[in-house]
């Protein structure tokens, strides 16, 4: 019976999780195409230094090491869950103990004090956030669900560990009453301290109870993930592998504009002349809706991690000015996360009347932007706010003829002059003879 239920968690769990990463994907192709094929040594590279060697973290020490005490145990704990699933389809008990003997006590206990780091982790990280408030993590964007999601994701687990506590010290506790024991790092201490007094038949139950917790709380995450921003567990890896590679502060230019410069500025070309490619013209210059983004910025915004890095870099925002990048790309998640589910339930064609800019993401944010590159440079998974940011601005500017009256004159002074400033170009040289 137990291998039936746990056959059937187990479907039910990986059905609605591979429903959901689809429709998380299908939400990102609907940006626009972008063709990132290149250096991809370099990019391999990029991953395993900035999603798996958790580099860029670093920076700040602290919080470094505590992320990594959870990421570490994270990762190795699959092990052994590894384990509790081959148990669960064969009904079996601890399947790989047999063979690898005195390895898998030191496999378990290794995991086991990783677990009690990950879990001093957690309670540091709800202190920081509930009882120290760090000025990042309890700005205005993360009030309401953004700050319930970082807490309930910590006492999931919290929860976690003592299930899986649960399991192994009632189980350490039984082989003590058998007359054996596996002697892991942990629960041999909590088998006498919590388990000791209680017949074979309870401590049964309570390591039932763990391993079923345990089971739970992680198709319960999975399952979780793809609603809350630790879905950068999973997308942390391709979006650093397809990481902007080009120097920062190089700006992307629109294919179509360049076109149309060149054509201008070679006499030969009849710029009237129809080129066969008018088709793949652009339906807007910039960015109005999500859609107009590209997958890649689309990408970005599933995997961040609302750690608050880039705003509290930001000197922008430092200095008083609406502009959060971490605003930016929880509103472009959020706003994609909208227009997809109304497109799977009207449509392809289906529209709200709503937009990323004017909805979401105000004028005043985006040109409170000073491009500095501050943002991109302190995310530690690689996530460009300030390319959304510049294609919000270039279809401002392009589509809308909008911008700050101080760029107005700028801009007038190029268009006439040749230069930013305010002298006729005849002028130029007439700083030789002031002397």
């Amino acid at each position: 019976m137990s291998i039936i239920i746990f056959s059937i968690l187990f479907s039910v769990a990986f059905y609605f999780f591979t429903k959901n990463i689809l429709q998380v994907r299908s939400n990102i192709l609907l940006g626009q195409k972008k063709d990132i094929k290149d250096n991809s040594s370099q990019r391999w590279k990029t991953m395993l230094l900035v999603a798996l060697g958790q580099k860029k973290m670093f920076t700040r020490p602290i919080p470094a090491l505590l992320h990594l005490c959870l990421y570490a145990a994270f990762i190795i704990t699959q092990i052994e869950l590894l384990e509790i699933f081959t148990d669960g389809f064969i009904g079996s008990h601890r399947f790989f103990l047999p063979y690898l003997g005195s390895f898998y006590v030191f496999m378990i206990s290794f995991i086991e004090i990783l677990s009690v780091l990950a879990l001093i982790a957690t309670i540091i990280f709800l202190a920081r956030r509930n009882l120290l408030k760090l000025p990042r993590l309890n700005m205005k964007e993360l009030a309401g669900w953004p700050k319930n999601d970082a807490n309930l994701i910590l006492i999931m687990e919290v929860v976690l560990v003592t299930f899986i506590f649960t399991m192994n010290g009632a189980d350490e506790a039984m082989q003590n009453l058998q007359g054996s024991s596996y002697n892991f790092a942990i629960s041999s201490h909590l088998a006498g301290f919590l388990f000791g007094g209680f017949d074979l038949h309870t401590l049964h139950v309570f390591e039932q109870i763990g391993w079923w917790g345990h089971l739970l709380m992680v198709f319960t995450f999975l399952n979780y993930l793809p609603y809350s921003k630790h879905f950068h567990i999973v997308l942390a890896f391709p979006n650093t592998y397809y990481s902007n590679l080009e120097q920062k502060g190089k700006f992307s230019n629109l294919a179509s504009v360049t076109e149309e410069v060149k054509k201008m500025m070679d006499p030969s070309i009849d710029p009237f002349a129809a080129t066969g490619n008018e088709s793949e013209a652009p339906l807007r210059f910039g960015a109005k809706d999500v859609t107009d983004l590209s997958w890649k910025n689309l990408l970005d915004a599933y995997t961040c991690t609302e750690c608050g890095r880039c705003t509290s870099s930001c000197p922008a925002n430092q200095t008083g000015k609406l502009l959060s990048p971490r605003k930016i790309m929880m509103d472009t998640r959020d706003r994609l996360v909208e227009l997809g589910e109304g497109k799977r339930k009207n449509g392809k064609e289906y529209t709200d009347g709503k937009s990323l800019l004017g909805d979401y993401i105000t004028e005043e944010e985006i040109w409170a932007c000073t491009s500095c590159n501050a943002c991109v440079q302190e995310c530690p998974v690689n996530i460009d706010p300030l390319s959304i940011i510049i294609d919000l601005r270039r279809y401002l500017v392009m589509e809308e003829s909008k911008m700050p009256s101080e760029l107005t004159g700028m801009l007038t002074n190029i268009e006439n002059n040749g230069a930013p400033w305010q002298f006729s170009p005849a002028d130029r040289g007439n700083w030789v003879n002031e002397g």
